[in-house]
């Protein structure tokens, strides 16, 4: 397995859950929900374009399982990935844990950033439909945008602009996850009601990336 991709995936996710999630922790509330939908959009651009020409810039489990399905790539290459994803985040997490345990950081989030159900906004059922969806049109637009036919100087723009979209949509109701790894790293650090509500921003964005990858070759360009 190429190691260079395996540390592109490791940088990429820890880059996202410290940057992104830790643009929501630090601000969520002086900042507002635009403001961190943005944040995560260009932490992805800058992750596209830094580390995509290395490992594709997954950053992502729900992805990297939409490139199985579509046998874009090996399973064995795929767990690799998913290992470096999850530590990614996990070490991301534990890097904001310290700085509002131990460094009088404000968590803005009351929770590292990490996601939630049944918190007045949204209940369980509400949130693994939505996590579905969010994370189908995401992974979707992905698929295409990387395509053959598609423009690559322009893709991670576009997969950009689609993550700041799902998280306009998620954030008010469960903070947006539509990526495995990154809700598990927060959720681990925070513990709590986080850890006992993760498995459903585990598990749909999964089936999310999943469906995403059966439609996919309904939906792509003749040509490519």
């Amino acid at each position: 397995m190429n190691s260079r991709k395996l540390v592109a995936e490791f940088l990429g996710t820890f880059f996202l859950v410290l940057l992104a999630v830790g643009s929501a922790v630090v601000g969520l509330k002086t900042s507002g929900v635009l403001a961190v939908a943005i944040g995560f959009g260009f932490v992805l651009i800058l992750a596209a374009y830094a580390f995509g020409p290395v490992s594709g810039a997954h950053v992502n489990p729900a992805v990297t399982l939409a490139m199985v399905i579509g046998r874009k790539m090996p399973i064995a290459e795929a767990a690799g990935y998913w290992v470096v994803q999850f530590a990614g985040a996990i070490a991301a997490a534990a890097v904001l844990k310290l700085f509002t345990s131990s460094f009088g950081v404000t968590d803005e989030t009351g929770a590292l950033g990490s996601n939630a159900y049944d918190n007045g906004h949204i209940n369980m059922a509400g949130a693994f439909v939505l996590e579905v969806l969010l994370t189908f049109a995401f992974v979707l637009v992905i698929l295409l945008v990387t395509d053959r036919a598609a423009n690559a100087t322009t893709a991670g723009l576009a997969i950009g602009a689609a993550l700041t979209a799902v998280h306009l949509v998620g954030i008010p109701l469960d903070g947006t996850s539509v990526n495995p790894a990154r809700s598990f790293g927060p959720a681990l650090m925070a513990g709590g009601t986080s850890l006992s509500q993760v498995w459903l921003f585990i598990v749909a964005p999964l089936v999310g990336g999943a469906v995403a990858a059966f439609v996919y070759p309904l939906t792509r360009a003749a040509d490519a």
